[in-house]
């Protein structure tokens, strides 16, 4: 854990005090070490010699020891001296010992391994530093005017250490919750109330110096208790009890914009009964932790769910003001983030929904389809049976040949209908394999040689001399390409021009299709690629069509990830253009 006081402006205040210790004050050596977080007190000063700073800088040792040395060592005011034969533990743990000093058993001079001490307390009895001073000048223990000197200088600079130091976590605390908010802002993108946490417990524990962290979310119903998400997988049971309590909770705590300690030594929350203290008293100790830190979470006037914090360690049971208004502020920016992750589920079930209605309309179509088809085939064959026939007269001739028209083109819908609902079954598999388009578009054109002819059209394929390839299934592409070449053919007068154009780009494949035709109005325009739409233009009403072509061409663009778009002037033509991805 990164210490709160790594700060070089604070290390260069106590840099400064410590040089007054050693240049008026008569000692070659000070230091100055600060509790942790961790409860370790870490040397984060000194002033002395190179030697020294090199072997005590970042020296480490356990708080609970040091309180035990200094209850049997001698007060001296605001001093703490620990003769070096009254020691428990080997004084090296405590100081440095230079190599070039004489012990010696004089009681009136310095041994190298007497340690004195300033322990400096904070207004509630706590240790948050120790100021160690070594090596008098004179080589003497300090008494008379010179342990004056030291015991005022003690009692002037405890002030200023302690709010150097309380300064120096503040502006720490500050930069974590500011770091914290920004994770959480961050995680508004996640499309997961897990997801969240997964992104923000971290920032968010460490911001608080917290053991574990949960959120509990209400439904939108308002009915139910909520679902719980804990932090690094773990598994929070709540009781039906303390899930009734926190929702009203949190409630109120949301329109009154406040958050909750609950502790054995905190305030009972106004929202909260005696019973439901105890309640949540009992949770607590199943669980092991000393306080929690309860913290609604909502968007505008709506509370969305809790967010818990909880702390393990009696000396750290407290939460501070600033925390509980960097916690508030967390709670709104978790709730817009909830909220959003909300959205997105509700969004996800509505795509599932209506993807599971297209599937099923899609295997209806297909169904249907499929049990027309039969019949239809057998139709065919029989008025093909007919018409072969010598007995037949005119009439019967005419009344089997609309038979037969009829059946082909009620056999051409169903094909297009299976086409249709095959394109656009979302859990049709998708096998895309490298295809060469440029040869697709040759072949579709060469499908079509006779209507070319026969309308005498000017067919014109422009495509660079390389293959192009895009990444797509095979049929999809020949029935994009048949549907899209065949209506600039059928709907283009005699005598027109058909352009087919290849454009390679650096991810896809743009294809248009221009033709010199009938074109489409604006009104028609709007209703194009809907099933079974036939243009209200006469000119187009006269020639035969299902309706169904370019909605399966669409369906097939978006199948591949790709894009459709056209433009059309009415008496002028028009202009398809695909973009594919390429292989």
């Amino acid at each position: 854990m990164r210490s709160p006081h790594d700060d070089a402006a604070v290390a260069d205040t106590l840099h400064t005090i410590l040089s007054s210790v050693t240049d008026l004050l008569g000692f070659e050596l000070a230091t100055i070490s600060l509790v942790q977080p961790d409860g370790a007190l870490e040397t984060v000063a000194v002033a002395g010699t190179s030697e020294a700073q090199l072997a005590l800088m970042g020296h480490r040792i356990e708080s609970s020891v040091v309180e035990s040395e200094l209850a049997d060592a001698e007060e001296w005011g605001p001093l703490r001296f620990m003769p070096h034969d009254r020691m428990r533990l080997p004084a090296e743990r405590f100081v440095w010992v230079p190599q070039d000093v004489e012990p010696t058993d004089d009681p009136t001079r310095w041994h190298p391994l007497d340690v004195l001490v300033a322990p400096l307390r904070d207004e509630e009895g706590r240790l948050r530093a120790l100021i160690s001073v070594d090596s008098p000048e004179d080589r003497l223990r300090p008494a008379g005017e010179d342990r004056k000197n030291l015991e005022r200088f003690i009692d002037q600079t405890r002030p200023a250490v302690l709010n150097l130091i309380e300064r120096s976590e503040l502006a720490a605390q500050l930069r974590l919750a500011d770091a914290a908010r920004l994770v959480v802002r961050e995680a508004s993108s996640e499309l997961s109330i897990q997801s969240i946490i997964d992104v923000t417990q971290h920032a968010i524990t460490r911001c608080f110096d917290a053991f574990g962290m949960w959120i509990q979310t209400f439904d939108e119903d308002g009915d139910g208790k909520g679902v719980i998400h804990a932090s690094n997988g773990a598994e929070i049971r709540l009781s039906e009890d303390i899930r009734r309590i926190a929702r009203p909770a949190a409630r109120m705590m949301w329109d009154a914009q406040l958050v909750a300690v609950i502790g054995q030594d905190s305030v009972r929350p106004a929202v909260l009964t005696p019973e439901h203290e105890n309640q949540i008293f009992d949770f607590m100790r199943t669980i092991e932790v000393t306080s929690m830190l309860f913290i609604p979470l909502g968007a505008g006037k709506e509370c969305l769910g809790n967010l818990v914090l909880t702390r393990h360690d009696d000396a750290r049971a407290d939460w501070s003001d600033m925390e509980q208004r960097v916690a508030l502020d967390i709670g709104h920016d978790l709730g817009r983030a909830l909220l959003n992750a909300r959205a997105f589920e509700r969004e996800r079930r509505l795509v599932d929904e209506l993807r599971e209605l297209d599937s099923y309309k899609s295997r209806l179509v297909a169904t249907l389809a499929h049990e027309l088809k039969n019949p239809l085939t057998s139709i065919l064959g029989h008025t093909e049976i007919l018409g072969a026939s010598p007995d037949l007269g005119a009439a019967e001739r005419t009344s089997v040949g609309a038979v037969e028209r009829g059946a082909a083109r009620m056999q051409r819908l169903v094909d297009d209908l299976l086409t249709l609902a095959h394109a656009g079954d979302p859990h049709t598999p998708f096998t895309p394999t490298p295809v060469d388009l440029h040869a697709a578009v040759l072949e579709a054109v060469d499908l079509l040689r006779v209507t070319v002819n026969h309308k005498a059209l000017d067919v014109v394929v422009e495509a660079p001399e390389d293959s192009i390839k895009v990444l797509a299934e095979p049929d999809g592409v020949e029935q994009i390409l048949s549907n899209l070449i065949s209506n600039a053919t059928k709907y283009t007068p005699e005598g027109g021009r058909v352009t087919v154009r290849l454009t390679p780009m650096k991810r896809y494949v743009r294809l248009e299709v221009s033709d010199t035709g009938l074109g489409i109005s604006p009104r028609d325009q709007e209703q194009l690629f809907s099933e079974f739409f036939r243009s209200t233009n006469p000119e187009a009403v006269a020639l035969p069509g299902t309706g169904l072509g370019l909605a399966i061409v669409q369906r097939i663009v978006e199948r591949h990830r790709g894009r459709i778009h056209f433009t059309s002037e009415l008496g002028e033509g028009t202009t398809f253009t695909v973009t594919l991805p390429r292989a």
